[in-house]
């Protein structure tokens, strides 16, 4: 069995494959924080999932994927119904894979066997999954590794804003706004953020706005609607602004990688 559904009881680290593949159509949803004994493949082949990894945030459309590492506490979100594709690795099979947290692009090879790989069932033989896991480590290892990853504070006087800016109840307004809707100086606001994130507010707003763009615009929403709803000036100011972040306009980042 690969394909499951919400209501489906599920535990990777119980099942004694060297490799488990899980294909479902998720609606709306939140893993909750969590961690397994298996090194996880997390990717979407349609739709896109939010992901919290140790406290760092980022976005998975359906031309990326995150390695997740044994042991490693984090969280799926699904805001819309998502294609979810997850491949769990024992790690006696998988030491030569990375023991890093890694989100890397997805071409159309590696695209296709983690398809094979979700779908194929439980009990499949050692032997019969070496050939194609073989040729999923040649891509894997070959695959660009992107790095548009957010990381989050943790100042407790942020602990409200931050939760309503992650649920998507709001959005990051520039620094003096931001800081009085706070009740905190901006300059107390400036030195968490460097401290924590390792980032200038405005900085960090600013990756904070793309991730959530890839994020829109994966669940279907138009390039207008992004624009809007993040408070751009205009259709033009954002797809200037993803491209200076990202050396791309919004539809050629989100088509699959060709390499």
């Amino acid at each position: 069995m690969a394909v499951i559904t919400e209501e489906t009881r599920f535990n990777a680290d119980v099942l004694r494959a060297p490799i488990i593949g899980v294909a479902a159509q998720i609606g709306r949803h939140d893993s909750g924080m969590h961690k397994h004994k298996k090194h996880q493949l997390l990717f979407a082949s349609s739709g896109c999932m939010s992901i919290n990894l140790n406290g760092v945030w980022c976005v998975l459309p359906p031309s990326r994927a995150a390695w997740i590492p044994a042991g490693t506490i984090h969280c799926a979100v699904m805001r819309n119904v998502v294609a979810y594709r997850s491949l769990y690795f024992d790690a006696q099979i998988s030491h030569h894979l990375p023991r890093d947290i890694k989100i890397i692009a997805v071409n159309g090879l590696l695209r296709e066997l983690i398809e094979r790989m979700a779908y194929w069932e439980w009990e499949m033989p050692e032997e019969d999954q070496r050939v194609i896991f073989s040729l999923f480590c040649q891509e894997f290892e070959c695959a660009q590794e992107e790095h548009f990853v957010l990381k989050l504070p943790s100042d407790r006087r942020l602990k409200v804003w931050l939760e309503e800016v992650m649920t998507g109840k709001s959005i990051p307004d520039p620094l003096v706004e931001m800081a009085k809707g706070i009740g905190a100086s901006a300059k107390t606001i400036s030195r968490i953020f460097t401290r924590e994130t390792d980032m200038p507010y405005q900085s960090w707003r600013q990756q904070w706005r793309l991730q959530a763009s890839i994020e829109r615009l994966s669940e279907g929403q138009s390039v207008s609607e992004v624009a809007s709803a993040l408070k751009f000036s205009s259709d033009s100011a954002f797809i200037s602004f993803f491209r200076k972040m990202t050396g791309n306009t919004p539809g050629r980042y989100l088509r699959e990688p060709t390499e």
